[in-house]
């Protein structure tokens, strides 16, 4: 396993990230152990989860699953940096959503129950809130630091001048701020690159992608759609991105033909190769899923596999211009 610095932080962490919002919807709590432990056994310390994943009618608490894992012993909380998240509603009521500091208290505790720890690694606001003030957000982080609940802050969903905003009053209070920034990142979706990963850059926030193979249509879609007849990123926005995007994807999985890879892996091998990213997010749902994903690690992307994905996937901005952010000037 590689590991490296989660933004300017001491903190490090392994390059690829498990995702947990499969367990408790559609791994089951033994598969979801059995998954962790693989984690582990291959180097993997770094766990993102929310706390909203898995409440929905029907399915399981994650957080549970993963506090029951941990109750389990055997060192699993200590060789893990556990990240989970705060923002989206957890019921119907006023305050049970959004960043204010009545709904980040309750919402820490909550976490920290079902968790079964005493204090989560890295604390994620789900997205912005345009309503409530830096100042308090900022205040009530401060406080879960000083109560040793909360070790480090990070975001998810922000735009560029988001991070920006929360950095600059972070500075004025003498905080360190935030230490990375979870956003929507792969080959399809490179809106990233026009202002959040300078931003990041700029400020030493650690980038963590999500969705890295686009719902699974970057996953080798048409391969498994004509050896199984279905294959995930055959339904839903990811059936009509796939419809829109033919061509491409079938260009794309001839080139990973071509170098001998898997397009899953070419997909996660490709984020590995941008400067900023600190590793994307894997969401596996077996244990085999999980093990096939290492490759990615191991491959090196040469400069004209890369600049054949770029043609295939253009960045966004003017074609020619100079890297974003300077892609809005001449």
């Amino acid at each position: 396993m590689e590991y490296t610095h989660l933004g300017r932080s001491g903190l490090s962490v392994s390059r690829l990230v498990l995702g947990t919002m499969n367990f408790g919807t559609v791994t089951s709590e033994a598969d979801s152990h059995t998954i962790m432990d693989r984690a582990h056994e291959h180097g993997i310390n770094f766990f993102d989860t929310a706390d909203v994943y898995g409440t929905r009618p029907g399915e399981e608490s994650t957080e549970e699953i993963i506090g029951r894992w941990f109750a389990a012993g055997g060192g699993r909380r200590e060789k893990t940096v556990l990240a989970t998240k705060v923002y989206l509603p957890t019921g119907d009521g006023p305050n049970e959503g959004f960043l204010s500091a009545l709904h980040i208290r309750r919402a820490v505790e909550a976490s920290l129950r079902r968790l079964r720890t005493e204090h989560i690694d890295l604390y994620q606001m789900h997205h912005i809130d345009r309503s409530t003030p830096w100042e308090e957000i900022w205040e009530a982080f401060t406080v879960l630091r000083q109560q040793g609940k909360v070790i480090y802050f990070g975001s998810a969903n922000f735009a560029g001048w988001h991070i920006a905003q929360a950095q600059e009053a972070a500075r004025s209070r003498h905080f360190l701020g935030l230490i990375s920034e979870q956003s929507r990142y792969n080959l399809m979706n490179r809106w990233a690159e026009l202002e959040v990963l300078p931003a990041a850059r700029a400020y030493g926030l650690g980038v963590i992608p999500w969705g890295p193979l686009n719902g699974g249509v970057l996953g080798g879609v048409l391969r498994k759609q004509r050896e199984n007849g279905a294959a995930r990123g055959s339904s839903g926005h990811s059936a009509a991105a796939l419809a829109e995007h033919h061509d491409t994807i079938e260009a794309y999985e001839q080139l990973s033909a071509d170098i001998g890879e898997d397009p899953a892996h070419v997909g996660l091998a490709w984020l590995l190769a941008q400067e900023g990213v600190t590793g994307p997010i894997i969401g596996p749902r077996t244990a085999e899923q999980l093990d096939g994903s290492l490759r990615a690690l191991r491959i090196r992307l040469d400069d004209t596999t890369l600049a054949a994905l770029d043609e295939l996937f253009p960045p966004p901005g003017p074609h020619g211009a100079k890297p974003a952010p300077e892609a809005y000037a001449w």
